[in-house]
Parts: structure tokens; C-alpha cells; sequence
């Protein structure tokens, strides 16, 4: 059996104390909420915090509310209450579906929106036991020196395990982030490098407080494919989301597409605005973006499923989740 390390528990009554908690323990400790990739990560000595400070009680990181700048979504929220969202569901079923997808009911009633958008990155040499890594040689992102995907590598190549966050930056979502030097807003894209271990850019002393949708997207068509081996509980080995927005004549105003599994950060496969942008979709245009997905898409010996079949998928998940947003048939696969 493993078991969880010793460590110290702090758990804040607001936002700010717990921003005032992060700043005075430091670089020791880590922030929680539900828990359910920091726990694990720990009896597995991937993560290594010797103080953990708890999201679980702040009301501030609770709430989905409509306003006049969008959709309101707290990142404390769980991703059963993603899931289910009224407003979410009609507005943006691609996310109510990326939220469902998440593992099982019981760790989607624990685990937050939050913690999936800045879940940690996975490979298959990474996520095993503390004894499994030590027997075949520990890698760069924990213990190492090496990537044992790439050994030539000069950075880890684990590869970006969210299903939200494809979703969201296709939807222009902005993050907003509490830390010392007061409230920070930017653009959720812009929170990810594609860097297998420093795979965020949000500062250790900042909080993720909550993401807005904003109101442009609400009338953009929406949709979330994954791939897995099992049809539950696996993270995804591919996921391609995709947000349209489409004139009452059927033509493209904009489009975006968004990958994940294929690289250490949400991938934009930018080709696919320039290709849809002011037309009018057809089989033949989604092809050519599903082409332009699969180039862009390289995928490595670092999680499950064969690379050359996960390349292959990117180019028909692409084809299909484009038709269905589109309203069409996508051709035979």
C-alpha cells in the first residue's frame, strides 16, 4: 500500500489568506483543492511538497454566473457541477462533455475545473511508482537527467493530459489569477508553454481564481472529441476540440482548433482559421484542416496506444468533430 508523506495542512478561510499562506511557507508548498492528481502524485514521490495549502473552503472560487462580460466560472467548481450546468450545457455542451469525460463520477465529484485546467503533464515513464522509476532510471521531469521518451532531448516531452483546457482555449477563455501584487487576467493560452515540466506560466505565489467565457463565444458551435482506450476513467491520448462561429448563411466568420495529448501544452492548429475563415464549410475544407491537424500533431512513446495510430486520430477526430459542429456527414474513415 502506498501511503501519503508527512506534510503540514493549512487551510485558509479566504482567498487572501491563503494567498498570504502561499507567500510565507513558499517554494515548499503546493496548492489543493480536490485533490485528485495531487494526492496520488504524492504517494507515487512525483510530487514532493512538505506544506499543502487547501482551495476547498474559499467561496471566492465557487459560482457560475452569467454577466455582461460572459460566463462566470469559479475554479473551485467541481467538475460534476461543470458538467451539469444548466448555462453551460446549452451554451457550451463541448465543455459540459470535456468535464464529463474526466475519469469517474466520484473523482469528478471531487476533482475541480481548476485542477484539471492546470492538471500536471503525463508520460508513461513519468506516472508509475516511486520503486517502478528507480528501477528502470528516473527521468528529467522527477529524479533524472534524461527523457527517457527522447534521450536526446533537451526537455521533457510529457505531453498535456486536460480535457477542459482544449476547450477552453478554443473558446478565447480568460484566466484570472490572484497573487500578491493583486488580481491578473490573461488569456488561458497564454498560461501554458509546452515544456513537459515547466509547463505553466502562472507564477508559484498566484491562485487560479476562476475563467471567463466571454460573451462573443456564447453563440459559437461547439464541440469535444476524445480518445482513449477504455471508454472511462482514462485521460485522454487525444483530444481535439474545435468552437465555430457560423453566419445564418452557413458561412465561417471564425474558427478555431485546439489539440491536446499531442504536445506538453494545448496545441492551436492556427492553419485551421485561415482555411475556414469567411467560407462556407464543406467535407473538402474539413479535410484540409484535418490534414493541417495531423501535421502539427507528434505524438511520442509516452502514453498509451501506438504513436503512428494517435497521429492518424488527430487527422479523423479532426474530420469528425469539425462535421459535427458543421452539421454535416464526415466521409468514411
Amino acid at each position: 500500500m502506498l501511503r501519503l508523506p508527512e506534510f503540514k495542512y493549512f487551510q485558509p478561510r479566504s482567498l487572501k489568506q491563503a494567498a498570504r499562506a502561499l507567500a510565507d511557507v513558499g517554494a515548499d508548498a503546493m496548492l489543493v483543492a480536490g485533490g485528485t492528481d495531487v494526492y496520488p502524485k504524492m504517494k507515487r514521490g512525483q510530487f514532493t511538497p512538505r506544506n499543502l495549502i487547501s482551495l476547498k473552503l474559499l467561496r471566492e472560487l465557487k459560482g457560475i454566473r452569467q454577466s455582461k462580460d460572459g460566463l462566470w466560472i469559479g475554479a473551485g467548481e467541481s467538475l460534476t457541477a461543470v458538467s451539469s450546468h444548466r448555462l453551460i450545457a446549452k451554451h457550451f455542451p463541448a465543455l459540459a462533455h470535456a468535464a464529463e469525460s474526466v475519469s469517474t463520477p466520484q473523482l469528478r465529484n471531487m476533482g475541480t475545473i481548476g485542477g484539471n485546467v492546470l492538471v500536471d503533464t503525463r508520460c508513461n515513464y513519468y506516472d508509475q511508482t516511486f520503486f517502478w522509476r528507480q528501477a528502470v532510471g528516473f527521468c528529467m521531469k522527477k529524479d533524472g537527467d534524461i527523457c527517457l521518451v527522447a534521450p536526446g532531448s533537451a526537455k521533457c516531452l510529457a505531453i498535456a493530459s486536460s480535457d477542459t483546457a482544449p476547450v477552453l482555449v478554443s473558446l478565447g477563455v480568460e484566466a484570472i489569477l490572484m497573487g500578491p501584487r493583486g488580481e491578473r487576467r490573461c488569456k488561458l493560452a497564454e498560461l501554458y508553454r509546452d515544456d513537459g515540466i515547466d509547463y505553466s506560466a502562472k507564477a508559484h505565489d498566484e491562485i487560479l481564481k476562476g475563467l471567463l467565457i466571454p460573451r462573443q463565444s456564447l453563440g459559437r458551435r461547439n464541440a469535444y472529441l476524445k480518445l482513449r482506450r477504455r471508454g472511462s476513467f482514462d485521460f485522454p491520448i487525444l483530444g481535439v476540440a474545435a468552437a465555430l462561429d457560423i453566419d445564418d448563411r452557413g458561412e465561417c466568420r471564425d474558427a478555431t482548433v485546439v489539440l491536446t495529448a499531442v504536445a506538453s501544452a494545448p496545441k492551436t492548429v492556427i492553419e485551421a482559421t485561415s482555411l475556414l475563415q469567411g467560407k462556407k464549410i464543406t467535407l473538402e475544407l474539413i479535410a484540409a484542416v484535418s490534414d493541417a491537424a495531423a501535421k502539427i500533431a507528434h505524438p511520442l512513446d509516452n502514453a498509451d496506444l501506438d504513436y503512428w495510430y494517435r497521429k492518424r486520430m488527430a487527422k479523423v477526430f479532426t474530420q469528425r468533430v469539425l462535421a459535427q459542429v458543421a452539421g454535416l456527414e464526415p466521409a468514411g474513415n
